[in-house]
């Protein structure tokens, strides 16, 4: 065997190979492991070029594969107003204003993070709150899931919404009782005007608003400022242990940009990026799937899958419930597409041998969806599809068999779940007392057959891995008596890598640390299986190796 080029020793090693589940070194040559094995044996492996990393006793896991992501609009956020932790009127305009007072040029102040809550337990946030916050420039701020925004008043009126106006079925700019708009934005299609203020033109938002590319073109400047914020972007997964990603919003320009960094030297991470669909689109659109699909094709950039929205979030109460919100009766949501649409485009795009990932949070979405597969399977005869459902937040009993029937892949984000990073209201209310024991239901899919995926849908919650590791490590139940969804160590992992492979048809080249796989790996500060659960976000990576690359070392 020729020398390694790599050699990580004196490490945990946890290789999610079920033949060899620890090691204590791994060796890399080019880019892929050529050993795992105990020091000794490993380092026979060392030649005069080899570099050797001495892990200092920390775990070693495959590289993360974070398997929900928006990749684009993470990085443009990067360098917004943060407002997670920001609690009160007087809390909001201090944060605010100290931002505003660093960028006086800014067109578009925005800030993320801002919680359901931010003033109180119950008020409502209007445009008069956020006047009252910062009135002679244009503010907007998103709630942590990005399905709602509030705006003030220069925003609304510069955007032209101050009067509404009408954007379609599951999405509302709402009106005050003075015939005006209140402030509060849900949805995409009714926030993009306001978004289209920024710096950015919205541009980093387009794979989620209209699944087309910008429209005009954008500049050779604007083109350049783009890809510099995709590559931080992708640095910062790197940075974060991550090897692979799968956006969930998609469109061309998205992959021209992840493509140009690549191909001038900064390649970072892999990344698979979707076609979606909009309800405004018709089949002819997937013309541009098509085309994506075969332009980018290898395993460090890919498309080949289609995203869908179904529904909203529980918060807003844009997720379309089987039966009415606990809190208002007679409502249940508005789906996005008829369940016959649906059905038509699923069996169109399995047909052409697509996977789809819809996101589907109420469990009147998830029936929706789970009708539309299997009329694809009746259509088309059942194949080895891997359709993905994105989230379910709440399920009906008797379609978590169907799920594993199906196939389906249980897409689901570890930090969601009320009382882990997010707070227990108004979320646990709107669901009601009824349902929590189908509410983030890990377990239960589990014990089903559901092959479950784990990431952060950032930046819609932090990035981090291995926080993510320890929200599903750590869950309680919402009430006693509940079953308990907490995730063991290895199942952790285990969804942040050979499960995420799994869902992108690669668990015969990585997701694990054994000779011939792809030489994705990532060292960590401490040793997890020695780590308290409620700990284990405060380790962090030290080196991650992506493709036989360095792509961070602290």
């Amino acid at each position: 065997m020729s020398a390694a080029d790599f050699i990580v020793t004196n490490a945990r090693v946890i290789t999610m190979d079920p033949d060899r589940p620890r090691a204590d070194a791994v060796a890399v040559a080019g880019n892929r492991i050529i050993a795992v094995g105990d020091h000794d044996s490993v380092m026979d492996l060392r030649g005069p070029g080899t570099r050797v990393f001495d892990a200092e006793g920390g775990s070693v896991t495959p590289g993360f594969v974070e398997s929900h992501l928006h990749v684009f609009t993470g990085g443009v956020e990067l360098d917004q107003c943060h407002l997670s932790g920001v609690t009160g009127a007087e809390a909001l305009r201090d944060t605010v204003l100290t931002y505003a007072e660093a960028r006086p040029d800014e067109p578009l102040l925005i800030g993320q993070g801002a919680l359901y809550t931010i003033l109180s337990e119950e008020a409502v946030i209007t445009r008069q709150d956020l006047d009252a916050v910062i009135a002679d420039r244009p503010f907007v701020m998103f709630s942590p899931d990005h399905h709602t925004a509030w705006a003030n008043t220069a925003a609304l009126e510069k955007a032209g919404l101050l009067q509404g106006r009408a954007v379609g079925v599951g999405s509302e700019v709402v009106m005050g009782p003075d015939g005006l708009a209140n402030g509060e934005l849900r949805e995409s299609p009714a926030f993009s005007p306001v978004l289209a203020l920024s710096t950015t033109g919205g541009r980093e938002r387009l794979g989620l608003a209209t699944g087309r590319d910008p429209d005009p073109a954008p500049s050779a400047a604007d083109r350049a400022r783009d890809q510099a914020v995709m590559k931080r972007s992708l640095d910062y997964l790197a940075r974060n242990g991550i090897t692979s990603f799968h956006n969930m919003d998609g469109n061309p320009y998205t992959l021209e940009l992840i493509d140009a960094v690549n191909r001038d030297g900064g390649f970072a991470v892999r990344g698979r990026v979707p076609f979606h669909f909009v309800k405004e689109m018709e089949p002819a659109a997937l013309e541009i799937a098509l085309q994506m699909r075969a332009r980018y094709d290898d395993d460090r950039l890919r498309s080949g899958y289609v995203k869908f929205f179904m529904d909203g979030v529980i918060e807003s109460r844009t997720a379309v419930m089987a039966d009415d919100y606990a809190d208002q009766p007679g409502w249940r949501g508005e789906p996005l597409f008829e369940a016959e649409r649906f059905a038509a485009l699923a069996t169109e795009i399995d047909r052409l041998g697509f996977q789809i990932a819809v996101h589907a949070i109420g469990d009147g979405a998830v029936k929706m969806v789970l009708d539309g597969y299997e009329a694809a399977a009746r259509a088309n005869g059942r194949r080895d599809s891997r359709h993905r459902i994105e989230h379910i937040e709440v399920i009906r009993p008797q379609d978590i068999a169907r799920l594993a029937d199906l196939g389906v892949l249980g897409s689901v984000q570890p930090p969601h779940p009320p009382g882990s990073f997010f707070p227990l209201e108004p979320t646990m209310t709107r669901i009601g007392e009824a349902k929590w024991p189908y509410s983030y239901a890990w377990n239960s899919l589990r014990d089903a057959g559901v092959r479950l995926v784990f990431a952060s849908d950032w930046p819609v919650a932090p990035i981090d891995p291995l926080f993510g590791i320890q929200c599903a490590m750590t869950r309680k139940a919402y009430a006693p008596g509940l079953a308990d969804h907490r995730q063991t160590l290895d199942q952790a992992i285990a969804g942040y890598t050979i499960d995420g492979a799994y869902a992108e048809f690669t668990e015969d080249r990585k997701g694990r640390l054994k000779p011939g796989y792809y030489a994705d790996l990532v060292v960590l500060s401490g040793d997890l299986e020695r780590a308290e659960p409620e700990s284990i976000g405060r380790i962090e990576p030290v080196l991650t190796l992506c493709d036989g690359v360095v792509t961070y070392e602290a």
